[in-house]
């Protein structure tokens, strides 16, 4: 059961949230800095898994980042136009796709990383090393969670649910 405490407490938890997911958007439209270096949340999240995992199948893809492979086909177009996704055929199976990680896209992956850590270096200047690291933790597990109840509803983990770690990119 929850208390009046409890639930005054969930109440602003789940205001917070909603005013970060409104705050995180308008930051990324707006790019940081002088220069304009963001990145669709899709695109980053498929080129990071890419970075990560190396060359993958549609299917492969979309398994590992829990949607569908239409959703996959869908967002990975425009990278592909764009150059920064090479889509090359199977070496066993000519008639399968592989997608992997231009070298534009690395660099361009790069680029957008360094820019959204000098943001969390902005935005955390003012806070301890344990208040980051804490905030890190917590933010991990509550994603953690969330992936877990999408899981969960959809009958299959995905690879990301495992753990909040493997939600996060190489070196951060």
């Amino acid at each position: 059961m929850t208390t009046a405490s409890e639930s005054g407490l969930l109440e602003t938890l789940q205001h917070s949230v909603a005013v970060f997911a409104r705050r995180a958007e308008q930051t990324r439209l707006g790019g940081v800095g002088q220069v304009r270096n963001s990145m669709d949340r899709a695109a980053y999240l498929l080129l990071n898994r890419l970075d990560s995992e190396g060359p993958m199948g549609v299917k492969a893809l979309a398994a590992s980042m829990g949607i569908d492979s239409s959703t996959v086909t869908r967002q990975v177009a425009p990278l592909v136009d764009t150059g920064l996704v090479k889509r090359t055929s199977h070496p066993e199976d000519g008639r399968a796709v592989v997608l992997r990680l231009s070298p534009r896209g690395e660099a361009r992956l790069a680029e957008v990383r360094a820019s959204r850590r000098a943001l969390m270096a902005e935005l955390t200047a003012d806070w301890t090393a344990e208040d980051r690291e804490a905030f890190t933790e917590l933010l991990g597990r509550f994603n953690g969670a969330l992936l877990r109840r999408q899981a969960g509803q959809h009958g299959a983990a995905p690879r990301e649910a495992r753990t909040a770690d493997e939600a996060a990119p190489e070196g951060a």
